[in-house]
């Protein structure tokens, strides 16, 4: 799909179901996650008709280790000399070409990523990294992935600065067999699960932009903004909160589905 404007120096340059996000630092790009392996032209496409270069990108940051967010980096990282960033076990995911051992969908083989090993640094929770003007901190949300992080950074237009949160999944999909709330020789994840997703809702947050955009109902804003509504639908500072209550919400169905035995 074409590229848009999320809001002031921040852009939509992926496909239609797999976020990946450009910040324009003015001292060069970062871009959040390469989607799938297939996605690394149509996004470095977008990149350049917004009047960037591949080659401007300076960093690219991973939400998470799965085929679907991390399968487009190594080509990303090869065509901009880009360094990549993600969580330690986001970090041993991308080295490995797959999902980590510990990661609730690895039975499901989730592809491998079709290029050589990538080299990533390692943040720790917390860490800010700075280019130019932007500095986008690193919030690590684990539960969908054990290696799962959300960024924010503060993005400016005319008027003000806003905070742009990139939030990564906060579902409990697992492959068959494994349960968030253990047994059987697994820990209970079920109480981090929950610490991510408040940790969502405390995010300061006046732009949700999710790894798969329709959980932050991105596109019924870009609809409604294209209409021309007021104020700009992007801007929403309870996003984060309604998007952690939903999470909330099937991570209590998941649960209460593994004690009844139906998710086994």
């Amino acid at each position: 799909m074409e590229p848009f404007r999320i809001y002031g120096n921040t852009w939509y340059v992926g496909v239609r179901g797999i976020a990946t996000v450009l910040v324009d630092t003015g001292q060069g790009l970062v871009l959040l996650d390469g989607g799938l392996p297939q996605s690394a032209p149509l996004i470095e496409a977008n990149v350049r008709k917004l009047g960037f270069k591949p080659a401007d990108i300076k960093l690219i940051l991973n939400s998470h280790g799965h085929f679907d967010h991390a399968g487009g980096i190594a080509a990303l990282q090869r065509d901009s000399g880009a360094q990549v960033v993600a969580s330690p076990s986001g970090a041993e995911a991308l080295r490995l070409g797959h999902a980590v051992p510990d990661d609730p969908q690895t039975a499901f083989g989730n592809g491998d990523f079709p290029a050589l090993p990538v080299s990533a640094r390692v943040l720790a929770d917390g860490d800010t990294l700075r280019l130019g003007d932007t500095a986008l901190t690193a919030h690590f949300t684990p539960g969908h992935t054990p290696g799962s992080t959300s960024w924010t950074w503060q993005s400016c237009d005319k008027r003000r600065c806003l905070t742009v949160a990139y939030v990564d999944s906060l579902n409990a999909i697992s492959a068959p067999g494994f349960r968030f709330t253990g047994g059987k020789g697994q820990a209970d994840r079920t109480p981090a699960f929950r610490a991510s997703i408040d940790k969502v809702a405390a995010l300061p947050c006046d732009v949700i932009v999710t790894v798969h955009p329709e959980f932050g109902h991105l596109w019924e804003k870009l609809a409604a903004r294209d209409k021309g509504i007021q104020p700009d639908p992007f801007v929403d500072a309870g996003a984060c909160r309604a998007y952690a209550a939903e999470a909330r919400k099937l991570l209590d169905q998941r649960v209460a589905e593994e004690q009844s035995g139906k998710a086994d």
